[in-house]
């Protein structure tokens, strides 16, 4: 038996000639994937390396993410293309490849949506952005892979349409038995894009205070005065009136005291002079105005008005402690006594 016989020797309706073709294609598509995988993609590497920008290592990443599961496959359909087979496995290759070339550019768009999104939430909040990232990741995931689906139910010979509807359906009862968590979600996007507070920022809303500690997808948590934390759902944060003092470049306070009814008008005036000298005299205030108001029930009655130049709440609560111990040690010097609640009863005899 000559050489070329032995290559001509028939087995399952392919020559060997053919087995061997086919396993040589094979084998050079496996080189060439190898060569792609571990030597191109690495050299590539150490190009972009040297680039500011981080689009190409995305390029870089998203190739290099394809696993050699596939590349197998690939093989061994390029390969099987030289031999003949049964007409169910030659089938099955018709749909395998459209399908797993779908999944492999899904994956591919996901990466780079991901890789987008992070992007503008990151550069948009830097403190926040990774939850929203989160839930917009997941959207979009759900929205390839949703096309993809009704892609691959075509080349099974079904009327997309038909599905798309059902899906529809559905997602409506579902929609409304979630209305009050989706409406918290969409709140959240709402807080992210409009921004009307940041995490760290002091804010009163429905009259609780407090630091926004973290903006969720749910719920906005915020940690009180006194140390609790309250969470508010993001829905009633979009509908509710809110106070942003970490906006304010200043803060403009008033504050009162009362002198007794035996203060003489020289102390009067003694008064106004030194509680004009102490709040200007306080680092970071701009003195407004100081006024003897009003005769009270029981006081002669002060109006101080002043502008803290920082939005610190904290801040402003030590600069006014300082200003009220002052007061109290330049009117003990000056035997200027405030006032306290007192009654006098006249008695006619």
């Amino acid at each position: 038996m000559t050489f070329d016989e032995i290559l001509s020797f028939t087995v399952f309706n392919n020559a060997l000639r053919d087995y061997i073709l086919a396993i040589t294609i094979f084998v050079i598509t496996m080189i060439v994937f190898k060569t792609i995988k571990y030597q191109v993609i690495k050299k590539l590497r150490h190009a972009v390396n040297k680039t500011k920008g981080d689009i190409d290592d995305l390029l870089i990443k998203i190739i290099d993410n394809v696993g050699w599961h596939f590349y197998v496959f690939f093989g061994i359909y390029f390969a099987i293309n030289f031999i003949q087979l049964p007409t169910v496995i030659t089938t099955i290759f018709s749909y395998a490849v459209p399908i797993v070339t779908v999944f492999i550019i899904v994956k591919s768009l996901q990466q780079v949506v991901n890789y987008g999104i992070l992007k503008v939430t990151k550069e948009k909040e830097p403190e926040n952005g990774q939850s929203i990232a989160n839930i917009l990741g997941r959207i979009a995931k759900g929205i390839l892979w949703s096309l993809a689906f009704l892609y691959i139910i075509t080349l099974f010979g079904y009327d997309p349409t038909t599905i798309v509807a059902s899906f529809g359906v559905a997602g409506i009862v579902l929609a409304f038995g979630l209305q009050h968590v989706l409406s918290d979600v969409f709140a959240s996007f709402s807080i992210f894009f409009d921004k009307p507070f940041n995490v760290g920022d002091f804010i009163t809303v429905g009259g609780n205070w407090g630091v926004v500690k973290k903006v969720g997808i749910r719920s906005t948590r915020i940690e009180s005065l006194q140390g609790q934390e309250i969470i508010i759902p993001n829905q009633e944060l979009t509908s509710a009136e809110i106070h942003n003092y970490k906006k304010m470049e200043k803060r403009r306070i008033q504050f009162s005291f009362g002198l007794i009814y035996d203060t003489s008008s020289e102390k009067i005036e003694k008064a106004l002079e030194i509680t004009k000298q102490v709040v200007s005299s306080v680092e970071l205030v701009d003195l407004g105005r100081v006024h003897f108001k009003e005769y009270g029930d029981f006081s002669l009655n002060f109006e101080v008005v002043y502008h803290v130049k920082t939005s610190d709440y904290n801040k402003y609560m030590d600069i006014q402690q300082e200003i009220n111990l002052k007061l109290k040690k330049e009117f003990e010097k000056e035997q200027i006594e405030f006032a306290f609640p007192t009654q006098t009863v006249i008695i006619n005899k």
